[in-house]
């Protein structure tokens, strides 16, 4: 659709020339010969932006941006002025036009000015959406999960949100840890200014604290520029230290007092800067024995363990694995566009008793996977990677095999099952199997079972 466009001025000729060029553009145009008459036109329609003329009768382009300010604070005027008149353009520019154009007007000019305005504000209404999107991704509200575990979870990053502690989120890979994080910022009074995520344990130990505090140009080999750190980025917002055990030992006492002080001191210079960043760090380490066996400063770990949010792996949640997999189908069925209503109750009773070593990343991963090979309204068995199938039973030898190579088949499928439950565990695999340790590592070496 194209761009509406009001265009006001008394002087017939003007009006008519701005209309016929900006038609010649493509965009839609409504004419007014007055102030007045375009008041009456923004009450019944709505345009994407105005081109008024300053002096007129009966109402002045300055009243009618008062008007149109009111009607729409977020709209887009461009004033016309002459020469003489620049210092009430300059009044109406601090009302909240847009931008000026002088007479004699030029129409090159005017467009350029117009196509840059309206680029600007498309930009910023998409920018809009993309913030309400993510508002909606990260609200705590919908984190997926029923279970008590998760309950306790939601109450308190509910609470902790509304604070600027600085918090410490445990949990194994793969759990939602940042996930948690972003909603702490989005529902706290920083949700409007920056949220940065920094992988401590990605970043080379040689550069990670020019990364976190930034440095002065020349203060060391490759320091071509001043660099703005990841704290100074993050002022007035929140920053999450993702992977904090992996922080090295000598640089955990300069974030204890940035922490402390809330000032950084960039390398290369000795002028601390103040900050205002509200910290939430990360594990997948328990950071208290880290503490224990010395690679973990004691006084950090109090310092950024005010309030600990845990986050429970799936085999302690395992009542919201189903609502879990129906996120994830809903998810992936939209974006790829297919009409899947969910998984069958083979799929379901599997996904439920599966050992989920890479946490709700890994359930993600394979209820993708399945959504790609998805045929028709249910996920089946079939559409599961194969290393899932022998965790259910048998899966059919091929055509003409004997009994006994089935059977041997299914035998090494079960026993390759069980194996995995017990993570290879021997001893505990051949308890389950009601059978001696022996036997077990007999029929390993037969049926070539191999880890």
């Amino acid at each position: 659709m194209a761009d509406r466009i009001l265009v006001v001025d008394d002087e017939k000729i003007i009006r008519e020339s701005i209309s016929f060029i900006l038609k010649k553009e493509g965009f839609s145009v409504t004419e007014a010969a007055n102030g007045k008459e375009a008041v009456n036109r923004l009450s019944g329609e709505s345009f994407d932006l105005i081109i008024t003329d300053l002096e007129m009768p009966e109402m002045k382009g300055i009243e009618l941006l008062d008007h149109a300010m009111h009607i729409n604070p977020q709209g887009l005027v461009v004033i016309i002025t002459a020469y003489g008149s620049l210092e009430t353009a300059i009044s109406a520019l601090r009302k909240g036009a847009s931008d000026y154009i002088l007479k004699p007007i030029e129409f090159d000019e005017l467009l350029v000015k117009i196509h840059r305005l309206l680029d600007h504000r498309k930009i910023a209404l998409e920018n809009q959406y993309l913030r309400k999107e993510i508002n909606r991704n990260f609200n705590f509200s919908n984190l997926i999960g029923k279970s008590p575990e998760m309950e306790k979870v939601f109450d308190t990053i509910q609470k902790v949100s509304q604070t600027d502690s600085t918090v410490l989120i445990s949990g194994k890979s793969g759990t939602g840890k940042e996930l948690v994080a972003r909603a702490i910022h989005q529902n706290s009074r920083r949700e409007n200014k920056p949220f940065i995520a920094v992988n401590a344990g990605a970043i080379p130990e040689t550069l990670i604290e020019s990364e976190l505090f930034g440095h002065k140009r020349g203060s060391f080999t490759g320091a071509i520029a001043d660099k703005t750190g990841y704290f100074k980025a993050a002022d007035g917002g929140t920053l999450l230290l993702d992977e904090i055990s992996e922080m090295p030992i000598l640089l955990q006492v300069k974030l204890l007092r940035a922490i402390e002080q809330r000032e950084i001191t960039p390398v290369g210079t000795s002028t601390p800067v103040n900050i205002d960043v509200r910290i939430i760090a990360s594990t997948n380490r328990d950071l208290q024995k880290e503490v224990e066996g010395g690679r973990f400063r004691q006084d950090l770990y109090y310092r950024l363990n005010v309030v600990e949010i845990h986050l429970p792996s799936l085999t302690e949640r395992r009542a919201d694995v189903p609502l879990l997999v129906e996120h994830f189908v809903d998810k992936y069925k939209r974006e790829m566009r297919k009409n899947i209503k969910g998984v069958n109750t083979e799929v379901m009773r599997l996904l439920m008793q599966h050992e989920w070593k890479g946490e709700i990343r890994e359930l993600e991963n394979i209820i993708e996977r399945a959504v790609i090979f998805c045929s028709d309204e249910f996920i089946t068995m079939s559409d599961l990677p194969e290393f899932l199938h022998t965790e259910t039973g048998i899966s059919l030898p091929g055509d003409k095999a004997s009994l006994q190579t089935a059977l041997n088949d299914y035998e090494r499928q079960y026993i390759l099952a069980v194996l995995r439950k017990h993570h290879f565990e021997k001893e505990h695999a051949a308890q389950e199997l009601k059978i001696s340790l022996p036997t077990l590592y007999r029929r390993i070496k037969d049926l070539a079972i191999g880890q």
